[in-house]
């Protein structure tokens, strides 16, 4: 039985680490940033709008007629609503395709792992564990083999 468990080989990787370190995640990442920016830099631009119509609003409604008043604090509350709604889209439009890319990445991470497994003659390779030994820690040669897959 001794004999039989010393054959069996354990490797571990880590998910996280390669999704910070390897070619294609960071890839991914450039590529979501410069996706999203223009749209972001829009919702921080409308943001500090809104924040400098509040603070003119707040300085001249007591000088305001209470129609006035009324009415520039309707105008406010639908800003922010669009605000807000446009926040709420952006957020979900990136988490999609944030989701997208990521799914690549785990694919293409998967088939990294399975090349090294089958390589080296791994019995199980774990992705999740409470505690693992370093020694069977092959997240390096997984990143190497997803880096060099991505630059073929």
């Amino acid at each position: 039985m001794a004999a039989h468990a010393q054959d069996f080989k354990i490797g571990f990787v880590n998910t996280d680490r390669i999704f910070r370190e390897a070619s294609s995640a960071k890839a991914a990442q450039a590529k979501l940033e410069q996706e999203f920016s223009r749209r972001e830099k829009e919702l921080v631009d409308i943001g500090s709008t809104l924040k400098s119509n509040s603070e003119k609003f707040e300085r001249e409604a007591p000088t305001l007629s209470e129609s006035q008043r009324a009415a520039r604090q309707k105008q406010l509350v639908d800003q922010d609503r669009e605000f807000q709604r446009k926040r709420r889209e952006f957020q979900e439009d990136l988490n999609t395709r944030k989701n997208e890319e990521q799914q690549l990445v785990i694919e293409r991470a998967n088939r990294a792992v399975k090349q090294v497994a089958e390589t080296e003659r791994f019995d199980v390779v774990f992705q999740e564990a409470v505690y693992i030994n370093p020694k069977h820690d092959i997240t390096d040669k997984v990143i190497k083999a997803l880096n060099a897959a991505v630059s073929k």
